[in-house]
């Protein structure tokens, strides 16, 4: 720094939170949402391997009953998106692992064009048995369309660190 220049008041680095943090029967609401595209779709679906006809072929998608003939956005995209939603706010520096995934559902469709919104609820923390340092925090990642409809739901279990001493 030099002579003429000021130090900063203060200085907030952007993280997660630690596991001391996290306070349970909490809704962290994830802002903004994420507008989701036939692009994403595509582009999810193929570097997954997955051909499910449903995701990729409009002409096949448009026959089948139940959808308004449109395609699904791939399920694993919407699930994948709602915990990155989530990480800026909750886990960015401060996980060390994901233990699990379990209570996957998906009780809506989400189409090109919807929004995603995505809260998280933590239903749970006990301190690591095994790893000074870290905590067990349990998470359900809700994903919710524009029109605030369930389209995603998981429940899920990290690791995350405590806050360090100084």
């Amino acid at each position: 720094m030099s002579e003429n220049e000021q130090a900063p008041v203060n200085r907030v680095v952007q993280r997660g939170l630690w596991f001391e943090e996290f306070t349970e029967e909490t809704l962290y609401e994830h802002r903004p949402g994420r507008t989701v595209t036939e692009a994403d779709n595509v582009l999810f679906t193929t570097l997954t391997m997955n051909t499910q006809a449903l995701h990729l072929d409009a002409a096949w998608s448009a026959q089948q009953p139940g959808f308004g003939g449109q395609r699904l956005i791939n399920s694993m995209f919407t699930l994948s998106t709602i915990v990155g939603l989530s990480v800026s706010q909750l886990t960015q520096g401060t996980l060390v692992a994901n233990l699990g995934f379990s209570e996957v559902a998906f009780p809506a469709p989400l189409f090109a064009g919807d929004t995603l919104y995505a809260e998280t609820l933590c239903t749970g923390k006990r301190e690591s048995r095994s790893r000074p340092g870290e905590g067990v925090v349990n998470l359900t990642h809700i994903g919710r369309n524009q029109h605030g409809e369930v389209v995603a739901r998981a429940a899920r279990a990290t690791l995350v660190r405590k806050k360090p001493t100084e």
